[in-house]
């Protein structure tokens, strides 16, 4: 295979960047400088509208800023607000929380007494087949157990649970069997087993390197492209389980250069800009090698789940399916923050499930690396159809992907007219500025199955497509 060189940006963000608040970043000194106001002034403070990442930073300085009384909180999607909330008593940060923007909700709860609950579940059910992390929407830890936990061991979790008392814990049963998401297939491959690539980042040394579940890591040491292909890329440090689900991959060719950025599938990209937490309610896409794109909403933070391997902490909990071959793929936001990596969970995308991801942001911080690397319009191969697929022009498109728009391009662009990304069924909400699926449809244009065909030639879709997660994310080689 061959290794195109591609011009290094100049740039990287730093590990754990989160999103840029916007027109949020004025509120919390509004809140300040409104103290010497009236309750009842702040009160009347109606709260503001945010987008979901601008609210996920909000939220994050305003658990600094309310200290113990700062209870949880998530994005309302209907009415575009972040909710907080704060336990009795605390007149005054609610104050602040209204100033900031945040819709205020007095609970019962504590974060301190809600992580004593979840210290209880830990020390007496610590099951293979549960899990358990704390519903802000609820002020409650939701313990869920798979379909492996019967008998005794049902027993031990549900008098467990009732012992932390129903204002404290709800436990519900799932119909599938919580398991990390490796297989055998395509994508990237080591050791027989198959996941796929997250993102791309710079090693703390300054080497090309990428993101993948910890469980993949320490299923293999080097990882290829193709599943009778050499080689392309090597471990450097994986965690799983413990503290996390979470792999730093450094690419064997010091050469390679492979932009930030998620493939989506029909020649479209999404451009990952910097790394973000999730909060709770909010809208998240999941790229994978095996169901490619599927959206949902986060259901929970910090979440505990013991799969068969051991226990893993500190995940974020989702009802975006996944199925075996996408773990340690990219899930990402609509305006191209980087949220997470594929660790496991139960069900499938034809029944659903839960599914758990390793925070983005953690792992950036544990293993020093940062987002992003080389030329964003960077692509996948050497040429499909006479042009460059993904370098220069239309990444991963040849010229022009189905309906004509650069492939590298935000995904509002028609590149194919795009894959439709959740649509109405999420809140509205697509992957790019217009409807996916609106627009030309896939196969117009050139269309990307004929003629200067995107996906032929030397695949440039797949080339050397290192995992589905970023669809090699660009890397330049072949």
């Amino acid at each position: 295979m061959s290794h195109k060189r591609i011009p290094k940006r100049k740039a990287a963000f730093a590990a754990g960047t989160v999103v840029a608040l916007g027109a949020a970043a004025i509120l919390l000194p509004n809140a300040n400088a409104s103290q010497d106001g009236s309750s009842n002034d702040a009160a009347a403070v109606a709260p503001k509208p945010l987008k979901a990442t601008d609210a996920s930073d909000l939220a994050s300085q305003l658990q600094k800023l309310l200290g113990d009384a700062f209870a949880g909180s998530y994005y309302d999607t209907d009415s575009k607000q972040l909710v907080v909330n704060v336990t009795a008593g605390n007149t005054s940060v609610v104050v602040q929380a209204k100033q900031a923007g945040a819709k205020v909700r007095v609970v019962d709860n504590s974060l301190t007494e809600l992580a004593a609950g979840a210290k209880t579940l830990k020390d007496r059910a610590t099951i293979p087949g549960t899990s358990w992390a704390v519903d802000p929407r609820t002020n409650k830890i939701l313990v869920t157990a798979d379909s492996t936990v019967t008998g005794a061991k049902w027993n031990t979790l549900e008098s467990t649970v009732k012992s932390l008392g129903s204002d404290m814990a709800t436990i519900k049963k799932s119909a599938g069997t919580f398991k990390t998401f490796v297989s055998g297939g395509d994508a990237i491959f080591g050791g027989g087993a198959r996941c796929s690539l997250g993102f791309n980042v710079t090693a703390g040394d300054g080497s090309p390197a990428f993101l993948t579940a910890g469980h993949c890591g320490v299923a293999a040491e080097q990882w290829s492209d193709s599943e009778t292909g050499q080689p392309i890329a090597t471990v450097d440090q994986a965690t799983f389980p413990g503290d996390g689900d979470f792999a730093l991959v450094k690419y064997d060719d010091p050469a390679t250069q492979a932009p930030s950025e998620v493939n989506v599938g029909g020649g479209q990209t999404v451009a990952i800009q910097q790394a973000a937490d999730a909060e709770v309610g909010s809208q998240v896409f999941r790229m994978g090698s095996t169901t490619g794109l599927a959206d949902g909403q986060v259901l929970a933070l910090d979440a505990t789940v013991n799969y068969p391997e051991g226990t893993v902490t500190g995940l974020i909990q989702t009802d975006v399916c996944a199925e075996p071959g996408d773990s340690g793929g990219s899930l990402f936001t609509q305006d191209g923050s980087a949220i997470g990596l594929t660790s496991g969970g139960s069900g499938d995308c034809t029944v659903g499930g839960e599914t758990f991801f390793q925070p983005v942001t953690t792992a950036l911080q544990a293993v020093g690396a940062t987002l992003g690397a080389g030329d964003a319009a960077g692509g996948a191969g050497d040429q499909a159809g006479g042009g460059e697929a993904g370098a220069g022009d239309g990444a991963g498109a040849g010229q022009e992907a189905g309906a004509g728009g650069d492939a590298s391009a935000s995904p509002g662009d028609e590149a194919g007219a795009g894959q439709e990304v959740g649509g109405e069924q999420a809140g509205g909400d697509v992957i790019g500025g217009q409807d996916t699926g609106n627009g030309q449809d896939a196969g117009n244009g050139q269309d990307a199955g004929n003629g200067q065909d995107a996906g032929n030639g030397q695949d440039a879709g797949n080339g050397q497509d290192v995992g589905n997660g970023t669809g090699d994310a660009g890397q330049s080689h072949n």
